[in-house]
């Protein structure tokens, strides 16, 4: 995208510019099921049965089904293993975080006239948890044809040597700046030493078979403050509606490592490189939801709810380094450093993530327990980054557009209760959001828990286990291989309620 931005280093700053990709819109687009536990013990199916305060993060109207104040605060511990698979080697990594997953209440003021029909209204605060992003994933095998040269070499090839050779690294606009790590480096070289060469060749030695790693290990999260008011008629109907405040805090650390054996040349030739990639974005962003539910009979309820898109205004500040060793076939060994200490700072930039409809319904048995199923739709095609008339932005969104599909997101859930005591339990499938359906692969969820009933108090306790596979480049161009993830992800949550 060509938009300004600032490189720091000791006070001084330049302008250049920097990429986003696919990966990027679908990262800030995609909500994990979080909450309480007894939301997350149903899987989230709670767009027709509203009375918890995680379900007016599914339909906002399910805060008029409460009948008393209520507050509580939800812990939760996730634990997610990553196992990978590059071309037939198999390694896994692990990684533990326990969170606020979620806080809140809701106040419920009654109309005490029998003879009026609106007779609630409820006013509520949320804080959720929407994506925790630590996780840890580490690959690792031959690769039999394709080296991280031609990460390089895509974004060099075009641009005269003149531009980047000797020059300083803060005056270099992003894909510039990609090609100054190659050609510094020794992964490529120009095809001439003429400034005006555009065309640039590898150093790494011919013959395939190059031993690869790559770690990444992120941090942050995505989080929603949400602001609810809603109102009953005849306890029949219920209306309700949010406003919501994103936060968005995300960290993304990663090393490509790469070696081989392969014949020498008498020039330098790369023998190993190490490329490392430090990014940080954060941001805010704004929705709103609205949402009714309705009771057909008495048992039987349905429920509707529009969210939004969510428009955030994100910045990204991104550093980057590459050591090499090159050596010849007459036995020099050279080592190369190529680490400018430079954090680029962006200037800020927008997404429009996609809006979401969620459809429901929900039979209750009396005091006995309930079932309940939701079945949401979200096209994540439609995410966009703004200004759309910026060139870049245009050919992103074209190609987020082309790459992303629509998706539905089905959960069903259920309770039974004996006393005091309640049984849930829960199933959630959502569809990958990619058009090939393997980049990001369909997501399945089982849960469970149970809850016991204090009185004034109540403690809930849920598991969840989810299962998906994905296959996404270790870079986004030029070297697009990547490794088969199998990610299983296991969480924990206990929730303290309060009725006031």
């Amino acid at each position: 995208m060509k938009k300004l931005f600032f490189l720091f280093i000791t006070g001084l700053t330049v302008s250049a510019s920097y990429s986003q990709d696919v990966s990027d819109a679908l990262r800030y687009s995609q909500d994990n099921i979080t909450g309480t536990a007894r939301f997350r013990a149903m899987s989230g199916a709670f767009g027709a049965v509203g009375g918890d305060l995680s379900s007016l993060s599914v339909n906002p109207a399910g805060s008029a089904v409460f009948n008393t104040n209520q507050v509580g605060i939800s812990f939760s511990n996730q634990n997610i293993k990553n196992n990978s698979n590059y071309f037939g080697t198999e390694t896994s990594d692990k990684e533990n975080s326990f969170t606020l997953n979620q806080a809140g209440g809701v106040f419920v003021f009654k109309n005490n006239n029998p003879n009026a029909g609106w007779n609630k209204i409820t006013i509520g605060a949320t804080y959720e948890n929407t994506n925790n992003f630590n996780n840890s994933t580490f690959s690792a095998g031959t690769n039999p044809t394709n080296s991280i040269d031609g990460y390089f070499l895509a974004f060099a090839n075009g641009i005269p040597l003149g531009n980047i050779s000797n020059a300083d690294y803060r005056d270099l606009e992003y894909r510039e700046q990609q090609a100054f790590f190659g050609l510094e480096g020794y992964v490529i070289d120009p095809l001439t030493n003429n400034p005006e060469n555009s065309q640039y060749i590898s150093n790494v030695p011919e013959g395939g078979n190059y031993f690869q790693e790559n770690e990444i290990y992120t941090r942050g999260y995505n989080s929603k403050v949400g602001f609810n008011i809603a109102t009953s008629y005849k306890d029949r109907l219920y209306f309700g509606a949010n406003l919501n405040v994103h936060v968005t805090d995300y960290r993304r650390s990663s090393s490509f490592y790469e070696y081989n054996k392969n014949p020498l040349q008498t020039y330098e030739t790369i023998s190993n490189v190490r490329f490392n990639n430090e990014l940080y974005t954060y941001g805010n962003g704004f929705s709103f939801q609205l949402g009714a539910i309705g009771k057909v009979t008495d048992s039987f309820r349905l429920g509707v709810a529009y969210e939004s898109n969510t428009w955030y205004e994100l910045y990204d500040e991104l550093s980057q380094s590459l050591y090499s060793t090159t050596e010849t076939s007459a036995g020099e060994i050279f080592n190369n450093s190529v680490n400018p200490n430079i954090v680029n700072v962006y200037e800020s930039y927008t997404l429009q993530t996609p809006d979401k409809w969620t459809f429901s319904a929900a039979y209750v048995f009396g005091k006995s327990g309930l079932l309940s199923v939701d079945y949401a739709v979200k096209n994540y095609g439609n995410a966009k980054f703004k200004p759309t008339n910026d060139v870049g932005f245009r050919d992103l969104n074209t190609d987020i557009s082309n790459t992303l599909t629509s998706t539905g997101e089905l959960r069903i859930g259920g309770e039974y209760k004996i006393n005091q005591l309640s049984l849930r339990a829960g199933y959630r499938f959502e569809g990958s959001p990619y058009k090939n359906g393997s980049t990001i692969g369909d997501l399945n969820s089982y849960s469970g828990g149970l809850g016991y009933n204090f009185g004034g108090t109540k403690l809930d306790l849920a598991y969840s286990y989810l299962e998906r596979k994905s296959n996404q480049g270790f870079f986004a161009t030029g070297f697009t291989d990547g490794a088969n993830i199998n990610s299983k992800l296991n969480n924990v949550t206990l929730t303290l309620l309060f009725e006031l």
